[in-house]
């Protein structure tokens, strides 16, 4: 797998003309850990390209290792094959835009027009190229499953050469990124405080079921530990 250079852990994205909002500006943040931790706590990205001359947005599971993601699909998918070739070649790959979003509360406010989320989101912009080096997209497939459940690569089988062959690996850089965030409650107009409506914030918190056993799973395979504390 080829290596990078581990940025410093403390330095901030530099803003550029992409990752810099036109509105509320100062919720914008290019902080790394908290870009890292934004990601690392979603499960689904949205990845958003140009395909024939039209936008094209499609959800799918993703991984990071370090500033890298790392997103899969068939060979045969539109968007992989767009990507090129290496990922360490001079190709130009594909221009892509990838968001994550968690919200985290329904904010409601005396008149319709501030009415609100709070929200956690990251955005990233940037050439995503497929990943031909059989170490990194091993690495990367990984990570894509690890990314959902935390020690599962290690408990699954991995995949083999056909599986492999019918598979392929988008890299993103983590470069041009920034992260969005929106806290508190409504911001009511002064003249509208007075009005007989609830105002507020309805919090939304993300939970885990109980893990249910599939239905030809043997009475020997114990939950794993890894599923337990979820």
């Amino acid at each position: 797998m080829s290596e990078i250079a581990p940025p410093d852990a403390t330095a901030a994205y530099r803003p550029t003309p992409r990752t810099v909002p036109t509105r509320a500006r100062e919720r914008a943040a290019y902080d790394r850990e908290l870009v890292h931790a934004i990601l690392d706590e979603a499960y689904v990205c949205h990845l958003g390209f140009v395909r024939d001359g039209a936008p094209v947005v499609l959800p799918t599971l993703y991984g990071r290792v370090d500033e890298r993601l790392y997103v899969h699909g068939s060979t045969g998918s539109r968007p992989l094959r767009m990507a090129g070739g290496r990922a360490d070649s001079g190709d130009p790959g594909l221009a892509v835009c990838l968001t994550v979003t968690h919200v985290d509360g329904l904010v409601l406010a005396r008149s319709a027009f501030h009415h609100s989320i709070n929200y956690r989101s990251v955005v990233v912009h940037g050439l995503a190229r497929q990943v031909t080096d059989a170490d990194e997209r091993r690495a990367a497939l990984d990570a894509i499953v690890d990314h959902v459940v935390p020690g599962r690569s290690y408990d699954s089988r991995p995949a083999n050469d056909r599986e492999l062959a019918a598979t392929a690996v988008l890299r993103l850089d983590l470069d041009e990124v920034s992260a969005k965030v929106r806290t508190g409650g409504p911001n009511d107009d002064a003249e509208d405080l007075g009005l007989p409506h609830w105002a507020g914030v309805v919090p939304l918190a993300h939970g885990y079921g109980a893990p249910v056993p599939a239905d030809d799973l043997g009475p020997s395979i114990a939950l794993p530990d890894y599923l337990s504390v979820l």
